[in-house]
């Protein structure tokens, strides 16, 4: 399985240590202002394993991101194919992280890891990601990573329920050209 490391971050494997971090992250309002619902435990402790066993098949999808200097868990960051049922395919990028680690830098830090894992070791022609039109702080992010935006391809997500989170906004990153 592989790992991805930044100077500051380490994307890794996940650990029964993760989950009550993970639960806290997922119940905070602030965090989940753009995400329909609120998880229970249970809930959350099945997307660790689905995001451990995609991990383990692939070698790639959504990894657990803690800080190097300090070894605490801040969230998750990774690449995973585009749910059937979307107006859209490929891999999408997503990221999520606990309040304390916002302002920061680690998502585009992060998230600049996964993409260039996704270019070198996957060949994948384009990386994706979505968010709701609101949510100015992934989207900031995304612009960051140099991925462009195009409202003709805003979308209703069909994963979400009716109400005012199920419109999405999709940004796009084509693989960089080589030099030369």
């Amino acid at each position: 399985m592989t790992e991805l490391g930044t100077e500051r971050l380490l994307l890794r494997s996940w650990r029964e240590s993760d989950r009550a971090p993970w639960f806290a992250l997922n119940t905070d309002p602030e965090v989940r202002r753009y995400l329909p619902g609120v998880p229970d435990r249970a809930r959350t402790d099945a997307g660790i394993d689905r995001f451990q066993a995609g991990l383990d098949a692939r070698g790639w999808g959504f990894w657990a991101v803690e800080v190097r200097a300090t070894g605490v868990f801040v969230g998750f960051c990774g690449l995973d194919p585009v749910e059937e049922g979307q107006p859209f395919t490929g891999v999408e990028a997503g990221w999520r992280l606990a309040r304390p680690a916002w302002g920061h830098g680690y998502a585009t830090e992060a998230a600049r890891a996964v993409l260039d894992f996704g270019f070198a070791a996957l060949d994948l022609p384009e990386i994706l990601a979505v968010t709701a039109p609101g949510n100015r702080r992934s989207r900031a992010v995304m612009e960051r990573l140099g991925m462009t935006y195009d409202p003709a391809d805003d979308f209703d997500d069909p994963n979400v329920p009716e109400g005012p989170l199920r419109r999405s906004v999709l940004y796009r990153l084509p693989r960089p050209r080589a030099a030369g």
